[in-house]
């Protein structure tokens, strides 16, 4: 690891070095295409947007799926499994040459299992960051984060406890103060 201590900084934004920028309108189009298919709850026949080579790489309890044929298995179809009737919410889109980013809410009832907790019937909002890279016009890496804990909150599941970070800021759970660095 860098030590940030001492003025040395990692190298910053090195993924987006070479982006192409004239790419940015087919691929603000790619990722239409891939939203309305998981609205459409499509799962085979998803090639034709996925790079062979594609990765998605999912959050803490989503795990990292090294090709479309275990994102599908891994994370789809348990996903469809557990919340049949959802539908996918970009709030924000943003595309720069092969480069697309969004965020928004998935709004689903839970009808299965999700994470081992069994069907409540519940309606929850699942909300995410996706940040897609394109390589010769489809879908190479996806980088996901989903709030899974939340997920599990609306489900009457308290994963942290009670001893999550939410209170800080919001006056029910007094900071916790940093340890003052020192000079060396």
């Amino acid at each position: 690891m860098t030590d940030v201590s001492r003025g040395a900084r990692p190298e910053q934004a090195a993924l987006t070095r070479d982006n192409d920028l004239s790419k940015t309108e087919a691929s603000r189009g790619l990722i239409a295409a891939l939203v309305d298919s998981l609205n459409d709850h499509v799962i085979e026949g998803q090639e034709a947007l996925w790079h062979p080579d594609a990765r998605w790489i999912g959050s803490g309890g989503c795990g990292v799926k090294p090709n479309l044929r275990a994102f599908q298995d891994g994370w789809q179809r348990p996903f469809l499994n557990a919340f049949s009737d959802k539908v996918c919410v970009d709030e924000a889109r943003i595309a720069e040459g092969e480069w697309v980013a969004a965020f928004g809410r998935q709004e689903a009832t839970h009808t299965g299992d999700f994470m081992g907790i069994p069907a409540t019937g519940k309606r929850v909002q699942v909300r995410y960051m996706d940040f897609w890279k394109i390589v010769d016009g489809k879908i190479r890496d996806n980088w996901v984060m989903i709030d899974v804990v939340g997920v599990m909150r609306q489900l009457g599941v308290d994963p942290l406890q009670g001893k999550g970070w939410d209170g800080f800021g919001e006056g029910w759970r007094p900071p916790v103060a940093p340890e003052p660095a020192t000079a060396g």
